[in-house]
C-alpha cells in the first residue's frame, strides 16, 4: 500500500496568500507547486495529513485538526486560525482531557422484566443501559452479551478513563492484556479491572456470554493501537497505570467475610486496594443474620442482582421486588433495606470510591 496516497482537497482564492500560512504558520512541508509561471495548485504535507490546494477547486474551504503534545507553544499559541483560503484550523492538545463530571444523584431502578433495547455496539456486541440518566454523565453502567461463540472481531485498543469494571456474568471470554502475560480465560464469577490506558484485546467468547461492565466517566474515549501487539514481552504485575493496577480476581481464591450491609456476606475482589481507593467491587451473598436498615455516604453505589431473588425497600418508596438482570442504584443518605432474599441471592456492588461509611439503623 506505499505507492498509494490520499489527500484532501480544499479551495483557494489566491495560491500565493495560502503557502506561507500552510508552509510557516502550520509547518508544513510544500511537495508540489504548478505551474511554474502562474501556480495554481500545491500540496502540503506534514502533521499526518496531505493537502491539495486547488484554485480549480469547487469544494467548502474545509475544517483541520491539528493535534500536539505542546498546543500552547504551536502557532505561538493561537487554538484556532483561518487560513486566507478560508480553511479553518484548531489546535488541540494531543490526548483529549478526562472529565469528570459531578455525580447527579438519583434512586435508580432498572429490572430486566421491563424489556429496555439491546443495541448494537462495538465488535458486535449487544449492549442493555443499566443506569438510564448516568448520573449526570459520572458513570455508565452496561450489560453485555455475545450470542454466537467464537473468535472476536476486536483489536488492541485502550480506553482513557477513570475506572473501568469487566465482571464475567455468565460464560466466559478469553482475554489478553499489555504486560500481564499471555492471554487468559474470564470465567463466570470472576472479574477484572482495566486499569487507564492499559492495551487489551478480547479474543475469543463462548456462547450467549454475558458479562457487566462499569465505566467512569459515562463518556470516554476509546483509542485502537495499531502498533502493539498482545501479549507483549515478559509479565510485569505489578505496573501501575494512572496510578491503578491491573486485577484479575477469581472467584476460587477469595475469602467470604461479614458485609457492610446486615444479613449478608461477601467477597472482596481488592480492586479498592489496587486502585488506591478508586472504587471497590464486592459480590454479596446472604448471611446468618436478618437484613437491616442502612444509609451510606459513598458518592455512586450501583447494584447489580445477578441471582435469586429480593425486595428493596427504601424510604419514602414503593418496595421493589428483585430478580436477577435487575439493577439498582442507591444515593447517599437514603435509607434502604435489602429485604426477602432467597437462598441463593447474589448482588455485584461496585462503588465510587472503594471505601466508604455504612450507618445501621
Amino acid at each position: 500500500m506505499s505507492d498509494i496516497k490520499a489527500e484532501f482537497l480544499l479551495p483557494t482564492q489566491e495560491l500565493r496568500n495560502d503557502i506561507p500560512f500552510f508552509t510557516k504558520v502550520l509547518g508544513m512541508r510544500i511537495d508540489m507547486i504548478y505551474p511554474a509561471d502562474d501556480p495554481t495548485v500545491a500540496v502540503f504535507s506534514g502533521h499526518g495529513l496531505r493537502i491539495r490546494v486547488d484554485k480549480a477547486a469547487e469544494t467548502t474551504p474545509g475544517h483541520i485538526r491539528i493535534l500536539t503534545e505542546t498546543p500552547e507553544t504551536f502557532a505561538d499559541g493561537k487554538r484556532q486560525l483561518t487560513a486566507p483560503n478560508g480553511t479553518t484550523v484548531d489546535i488541540l492538545p494531543m490526548h483529549e482531557p478526562l472529565v469528570m463530571p459531578e455525580t447527579v444523584h438519583s434512586f435508580v431502578v432498572r429490572r430486566l422484566a421491563d424489556q429496555a433495547p439491546w443495541i448494537i455496539g462495538r465488535a458486535g456486541m449487544h449492549y442493555r443501559d443499566l443506569i438510564p440518566d448516568r448520573l449526570g454523565g459520572s458513570i455508565i453502567a452496561s450489560h453485555i452479551r455475545i450470542p454466537d461463540g467464537g473468535p472476536v472481531p476486536d483489536m488492541v485498543h485502550y480506553h482513557t478513563v477513570g475506572f473501568q469494571l469487566i465482571f464475567c456474568y455468565k460464560g466466559w471470554v478469553d482475554l489478553v492484556y499489555e504486560d500481564q502475560g499471555e492471554p487468559f480465560r474470564l470465567h463466570a464469577g470472576n472479574c477484572v479491572i482495566q486499569p487507564p490506558q492499559i492495551r487489551h484485546r478480547v479474543l475469543f467468547a463462548s456462547e450467549n456470554i454475558e458479562v457487566i461492565e462499569i465505566g467512569v466517566p459515562a463518556e470516554h474515549v476509546t483509542t485502537i493501537d495499531h502498533e502493539m501487539d498482545l501479549p507483549n514481552g515478559p509479565a510485569d504485575p505489578v505496573r501501575e497505570f494512572s496510578g491503578q493496577r491491573f486485577v484479575h480476581h477469581k472467584a476460587e481464591e477469595a475469602i467470604w467475610a461479614p458485609f457492610r450491609v446486615p444479613g449478608y456476606q461477601s467477597r472482596d475482589t481488592t480492586i479498592a486496594e489496587h486502585t488506591a481507593n478508586v472504587a471497590g467491587v464486592h459480590v454479596v451473598r446472604r448471611g446468618d443474620n436478618d437484613p437491616g436498615w442502612t444509609r451510606h455516604n459513598s458518592d455512586i453505589l450501583f447494584t447489580f442482582v445477578m441471582e435469586g431473588n429480593m425486595v428493596l425497600e427504601g424510604e419514602g418508596r414503593d418496595p421493589y421486588p428483585l430478580a436477577p438482570g435487575d439493577a439498582f442504584v442507591i444515593p447517599p443518605g437514603m435509607r434502604v433495606r435489602y429485604s426477602d432474599p432467597s437462598e441463593d441471592v447474589e448482588l455485584l456492588e461496585v462503588s465510587l470510591p472503594g471505601v466508604f461509611e455504612t450507618i445501621n439503623g
